[in-house]
């Protein structure tokens, strides 16, 4: 059995993570954080659910990680550094679906995972990670003539842009081109910006509503256009990869991984 503690657990991914864990039977929750003001301290994690686990909301992040195998975490970059440093501390290992991290904050990530055993990925849906590959593919036969776009939207509540999904689709497209996409990419257009540079690769955000997460990668060429779009409806589905990449990690103590490992797809 595997013990998951789960942080930002009055969350939305929270929610479906709680909802996750509760329909495996190859998973017991073992601890649930939530941010420092939260409401929640106190109650079962499973009141939400009609469910009496014994687990009660805290901020305690060590007593939480005390005898555990994994914490998960979807919240924000700040706090998931703080997290990660208390995992190295007890030995216990994390999977990363936080976004919005600097070249920084990621270095500490990649140095973390010499002492513990990281999934970090800014979707762990496993659609996604196909997409990734299937961008991958099409950016190596339509390298000439084809100008590539990568447009996202996202909900309202959604605080960083372009989200992780959206780079690393252009990392994606970008290093099957041999370029570099801090180099190459266009996060804006406004005003008399001049014809597009065909090496480059454009991003457009949309936020608005309850949208879960939409990404389409676009190839546009003279004549034609090659579309590769994912489209979530529900957040079930980064929760489920979530805990796939926390069941990857048993009996790994070290390394970062990301989805690619966690489905085999790596080349």
């Amino acid at each position: 059995m595997l013990k998951v503690v789960i942080a930002g657990c009055s969350g939305r991914m929270g929610h479906a993570l709680l909802e996750g864990v509760f329909a495996d039977n190859e998973l017991a929750l073992h601890g649930a954080l939530d941010r420092a003001d939260s409401q929640q301290f106190g109650r079962d994690a499973g009141e939400q659910f009609g469910k009496k686990t014994g687990v009660l909301i805290s901020h305690d992040v060590r007593a939480a990680l005390k005898d555990a195998d994994v914490l998960v975490d979807f919240t924000r970059p700040e706090p998931s550094l703080l997290y990660l440093a208390a995992c190295q501390e007890l030995g216990v290992n994390m999977v990363i679906g936080t976004t919005g991290f600097t070249v920084e904050q990621k270095a500490l990530i990649t140095n973390a995972a010499k002492n513990i055993s990281v999934v970090f990925a800014p979707n762990m849906s496993v659609g996604v990670t196909l997409l990734i590959n299937l961008v991958q593919a099409a950016a190596k036969v339509l390298d000439e003539g084809y100008d590539i776009e990568v447009i996202e939207a996202h909900h309202r509540h959604k605080v960083d842009a372009p989200s992780g999904t959206a780079l690393r689709l252009g990392e994606a497209a970008a290093s099957a081109l041999g370029r570099n996409l801090e180099e190459c990419a266009i996060y804006g257009r406004e005003g008399v910006t001049g014809e597009r540079d065909p090496s480059t690769i454009g991003f457009a955000t949309v936020r608005g509503g309850d949208v879960v997460g939409d990404h389409t990668v676009l190839f546009a060429g003279i004549g034609e256009r090659v579309e590769l779009t994912h489209k979530a409806s529900s957040r079930a589905t980064f929760a489920l990869g979530a805990l796939r990449a926390g069941k990857f990690m048993q009996g790994k103590k070290s390394g970062l991984f990301d989805m690619q490992d966690v489905l085999g797809l790596r080349a």
